[in-house]
């Protein structure tokens, strides 16, 4: 919705429209994200739930975020639709079989306390997301390490090309301003090819390897994580 807009959030209990063995007894909950925005033509909206295909510009997504959706939906014997016609907004609907079971809160171990074991080495963090940055930031300095913020691929860029010491890059993949992360590494790696990259992703890590593996120092941790795990990581690389 570039020029504004309302996004409406509903549940209810609802079947699939149509959709065979919907009356088998099976009893659905429905969830629907509605927008006002500029909705899609009929040839966007039957593409929409296909793997790598976006309309955005490059650099700005990859086309995976309404297919793993798609997945994790079918996976779970549940169903999927779009309703959009352009200019008139854009509704989607997930159905997902309901569980008459009793719920039970998972039991949710203390975290172990972060160690200390940085010393001194500077790492990079590059994400859009400030409160992604700050989080990250607050584990490397818990850590013992010196932080370096960028909020996009461009402003990365320009520090991995100075002359400030970077000992590890932590960046997004998929970022505003038409430089992604897998791009930024790609042309920071001209002047810095020993750099040690740790992408974090919310995306399937087939969007990094889409176009082959990733390279010789370059390691990869989707989201989410926690906060222990992530420190562990950092430390690994940076001993490694």
């Amino acid at each position: 919705m570039p020029e504004g807009g309302k996004l409406w959030i509903e549940t209810c209990h609802a079947s699939p429209p149509d959709e065979p063995g919907a009356t088998d007894g099976t009893d659905y909950v429905a969830l629907c994200v509605r927008d006002s925005g500029r909705g899609m033509p009929p040839e966007v909206a039957s593409r929409a739930f296909e793997p790598f295909f976006t309309t955005k510009p490059l650099g700005m997504g990859t086309g995976l975020g309404l297919s793993m959706i798609y997945g994790f939906i079918r996976q779970s014997g549940g169903q999927v639709r779009i309703e959009s016609r352009a200019g008139e907004g854009t509704a989607v609907w997930l159905y997902l079989p309901r569980d008459a079971g009793q719920a039970h809160a998972p039991e949710v171990p203390a975290a172990a306390p972060m160690e200390h074991r940085g010393q001194g080495q500077t790492v990079l963090v590059v994400d859009d997301e400030a409160s992604i940055r700050g989080l990250v930031s607050e584990v490397l300095d818990q850590s013992g390490y010196v932080a370096l913020e960028a909020c996009d691929g461009a402003s990365g860029l320009r520090i991995l090309e100075s002359n400030l010491p970077v000992d590890l890059l932590i960046t997004d993949v998929g970022m505003p301003g038409g430089l992604s992360g897998p791009q930024m590494v790609a042309r920071a790696r001209l002047v810095r090819p020993q750099l040690k990259v740790l992408f974090i992703t919310g995306y399937a890590e087939q969007a990094l390897t889409a176009e082959g593996p990733l390279g010789e120092g370059m390691y990869s941790m989707s989201k989410p994580f926690s906060l222990q795990a992530l420190s562990e990581r950092i430390r690994q690389l940076l001993e490694s």
